[in-house]
């Protein structure tokens, strides 16, 4: 790989402070009713956690585990489940947490696996939406922050299992085609 170069996008200061306002708004849309947070494995982990910390509720977790990316920094364009949730979902209050909303694949799966499962409700929070890459016509309902075509990295994140624990998120240059 050639020289690693990483740029500051969103500080840990500011992914805090819209992870605490998008706790409210989900505290807010399932007033007093528990909630199930689903998180995408491995990248969706910290925004999971923190998330979860600013909600108010009964709270739940579980994880899915998907494959597209393998160490590219392009999707291969197949999703494949390497681990399934746990949970019982019909009739919950399911949250699909991911790290980002980027062409779509992956939620698109997710969200048909999941709604065969008979949720009372189903949203998706995405920490980061790219809609300039999108494939699937696919949104989140609560998004941290939406960003251009740009290769990110931290706050669970990563190039090649790489740069997961940086408290900020960052834009990768110079990574085998990345920005």
């Amino acid at each position: 790989m050639a020289a690693t170069e990483l740029d500051v996008l969103f500080s840990q200061q500011q992914i805090q402070k819209r992870v605490c306002e998008l706790g409210a708004q989900l505290a807010h849309d399932f007033r007093g009713q528990p909630v199930v947070l689903l998180g995408v494995l491995k990248g969706a982990c910290i925004f999971l956690s923190d998330l979860a910390r600013t909600i108010p509720l009964d709270c739940s977790f579980d994880f899915l585990a998907v494959s597209s990316y393998g160490n590219r920094v392009q999707s291969t364009g197949e999703v494949r489940l390497l681990k399934d949730a746990d949970c019982a979902m019909e009739d919950g209050n399911i949250v699909l947490v991911e790290d980002i909303l980027d062409t779509g694949l992956t939620l698109a799966y997710l969200k048909e696996l999941i709604q065969a499962r008979r949720p009372r409700a189903l949203k998706i929070a995405a920490l980061l939406d790219k809609p300039s890459r999108r494939v699937k016509p696919i949104s989140a309902d609560y998004v941290g922050f939406t960003i251009g075509d740009e290769f990110v990295v931290g706050y669970g994140m990563d190039h090649a299992e790489r740069f997961r624990n940086l408290p900020d998120i960052c834009v990768l240059r110079d990574a085998e085609g990345a920005k």
